[in-house]
């Protein structure tokens, strides 16, 4: 049986909510719903473009942490709390993912914070070896 691997940011809301960042287990790995949350500042940018950018740092950590690459990813769901948020989401998260092209779906919905505009979960899969 293949052994789970947790990994962590290191933030405080892992810890109080008791989940981790990303989880690895054989050649998976799923990374939670990330927000835009500046861990170093310690603070939420205002701008969807930021708390965009900020979430695929983290995204891109955590898979890295766990022996991935973005190019790993076959997975990605957006939540966004304003529907005209996908013209400005899309370009960016596409300097990402255009090579890439994982399946993706977008949900425009409430997030537990006002100051949260996007959070971003992703599933990877390690290559086949052939």
């Amino acid at each position: 049986m293949t052994k789970r691997r947790l990994i962590s940011t290191g933030s405080p809301f892992e810890k109080v909510a008791g989940y981790s960042r990303a989880v690895v287990q054989g050649e998976w790995c799923w990374v939670s719903g990330t927000t835009g949350y500046d861990y170093a500042a310690m603070q939420m940018p205002e701008s969807v473009e930021a708390q965009t950018r900020n979430a695929m740092a983290t995204i891109t950590k955590a898979l890295n942490d766990g022996g991935f690459l973005l190019a790993d990813v076959v997975r990605v769901t957006y939540y966004i709390t304003d529907a005209a948020m996908m013209d400005v989401v899309f370009p960016i998260v596409g300097e990402f993912f255009a090579d890439v092209r994982p399946a993706a779906t977008m949900i425009v919905c409430g997030l537990v914070k006002p100051e949260m505009k996007i959070e971003i979960e992703v599933t990877a899969k390690r290559p086949e070896k052939d």
